[in-house]
């Protein structure tokens, strides 16, 4: 082959082959939010496929089943990709090294690539170019067996207190029911520790889940539990706690939300979902005042005690949904999550008390 044609399939062959090492380094290494676009091509082709497959006409049961496999699918297709991305990069690379035929190179390419050893090359050049492909190959495959287990453990961390929260909030978990089940056993206080367990994991999941976005999209196991509900049910309990709720406002309650929407916003700018930067409290929420009334009304006939000035209330919540009221209506979307409905509040039973001495013999 002419001399200016071997220069110029090296440098496409290094070209590919840079984009899949940063795509891997970035995706699986980099201890730090990435915008790694050939990731992010992939995420987007495989979700077509599975927004087809999952379309809305399916129940969510059915769809929730299907989209279960989207994470695990995605990163699968990272490593197709990339191998395949190399074969074609060293492919290039030994026709830069003196290969006489395409298809010869590339043949040599896939036997390097996955170590079979059938055909090599000769010369130092075509040998150097063989062993460095094998070693990057090796290297792809163990980057993802490797990350696998740091991505369950975030998961399984994550999902531990999604699970935790049905005792206290009921399945679907809704805000609630997080203040009925607490003046069922009479125990405001524990609430704070709540609040605190919330707080830290407001901070573990805008830490991981933007270092490690696949994680948002890997489903709780229990249909009827989200990851994006459990945080909306819990922001949103913190929030009516210390707007309607005639005890003390609890510090830590503050604080969780405040942990809350800072991760939000996290997960909301890789997302690239807009969301009011400085929100006023008087600004427009995806909840309505009668939907605030009808669960005031509901806590009421639960036994909650309630401030006397609902309308103060209101604003008080309104003042603490705006910070990430955007945020959570988007991902409900954005990760096919059901939304919470408050209008359908009036239609859940009240919890009888749990911790009053012989009520079940």
């Amino acid at each position: 082959m002419a001399v200016w044609i071997r220069v110029l399939a090296g440098l496409i062959g290094l070209f590919l082959q840079l984009l899949v090492l940063d795509a891997a380094i970035r995706t699986f290494l980099l201890p730090r939010v990435a915008n790694v676009r050939l990731s992010r091509l992939v995420s987007k082709v495989v979700g077509a496929v599975f927004r087809v497959v999952a379309g809305p006409r399916r129940s969510y049961p059915v769809r929730d089943q299907i989209l279960s496999l989207y994470a695990s699918i995605v990163l699968l297709s990272y490593q197709a990709l990339w191998l395949a991305m190399s074969v074609i990069a060293f492919g290039f690379g030994f026709v830069a090294a003196g290969v006489p035929s395409y298809g010869r190179a590339f043949e040599m390419s896939g036997s390097s690539l996955f170590t079979l050893g059938e055909i090599s090359g000769k010369g130092g050049a075509q040998l150097t170019i063989g062993f460095i492909e094998a070693a990057i190959g090796l290297t792809l495959l163990a980057l993802l067996i490797a990350f696998i287990p740091t991505l369950y453990t975030a998961f399984q961390r994550r999902e531990l207190s999604v699970a935790r929260l049905a005792v206290r909030a009921g399945v679907p978990a809704t805000p609630w029911g997080v203040l009925e089940v607490a003046q069922s056993v009479k125990s405001f206080d524990a609430l704070d520790k709540l609040w605190l367990e919330w707080e830290q994991w407001f901070i573990d999941v805008g830490e991981t889940h933007t270092t490690l976005t696949i994680l948002n999209f890997y489903r709780s196991p229990n249909p009827n539990q989200t990851w994006v509900g459990a945080a909306a049910t819990v922001l949103d309990a913190a929030a009516i706690f210390n707007a309607a709720v005639d005890v003390p406002p609890s510090p830590t309650a503050g604080l969780c939300i405040r942990s809350g929407w800072i991760s939000l916003r996290r997960l909301a700018d890789y997302f690239r979902i807009p969301y009011p930067v400085h929100p006023q409290p008087t600004d427009p929420i995806s909840i309505s005042r009668h939907e605030f009334d009808l669960v005031l009304q509901h806590l009421e006939k639960s036994g909650v005690p309630l401030v006397a000035d609902h309308d103060a209330a209101w604003r008080d919540f309104q003042g603490w949904r705006v910070n990430y009221d955007a945020i959570i209506e988007a991902a409900y979307g954005r990760f096919t999550c059901p939304r919470i409905e408050w209008s359908l509040v009036a239609d859940q039973p009240l919890l009888p008390p749990s911790n009053v001495r012989g009520l079940h013999q």
